[in-house]
């Protein structure tokens, strides 16, 4: 950086230790950039390097006081804090968990224990209530939902008109529906 440009930061950093919005405002236009690139490199994401950024300058307005001329670049001053607030809040994320919080998280593969249970128990259920079904609407109602049969193949199978096939699959569901209810 020119030694203009380190001067005129300086300048910037001192007037707002005393409280200056105006020189504020002005060290944010000319190191909002850079300090936004190194929040992102960080955090990857750019609304959370915002914020980083936003966490920043608030640093910056309560700790220009701190800053002592060293003769090294004042945006060095300024990126390193970027730098260390990003990298807070990137430890931040990542929380060290219980292994029963990962157990909620990961369910193993398969159903649980309580659900085989009711997985059976309405299989149980679904079976007495076909076997209510007389055997040919029982036959066409296995072989539409659960071989996938067309209705039209349901029809050639069991020798009736299309139309009466839709209506004992239809009257079927209901009387299966009906059953299930109870």
């Amino acid at each position: 950086m020119k030694t203009d440009g380190r001067d005129k930061i300086e300048a910037l950093i001192a007037q707002t230790a005393l409280g200056n919005q105006t020189a504020f405002s002005e060290l944010y236009d000319a190191t909002s950039g850079k300090l936004f690139a190194v929040c992102l490199r960080v955090l990857t994401e750019r609304a959370a390097a915002e914020d980083a950024m936003q966490e920043t300058y608030v640093k910056v307005w309560k700790n220009a006081g701190r800053y002592q001329v060293t003769g090294h670049s004042p945006m060095t001053w300024l990126i390193t804090i970027a730098r260390n607030t990003a990298i807070d809040r990137l430890r931040a994320r990542h929380v060290d968990h219980d292994v029963a919080d990962y157990s909620e998280r990961l369910p193993a593969p398969g159903m649980s224990p309580e659900q085989a249970a009711i997985a059976h128990s309405e299989a149980k259920r679904i079976t007495q209530c076909l076997d209510e079904l007389d055997a040919d609407r029982r036959a066409a109602i296995s072989g539409a939902y659960l071989q996938g049969q067309s209705y039209q193949e349901l029809s050639e199978q069991f020798n009736v008109p299309l139309n009466t096939m839709r209506t004992w699959l239809r009257r079927s569901l209901i009387a299966l529906r009906e059953c299930m209810a109870r």
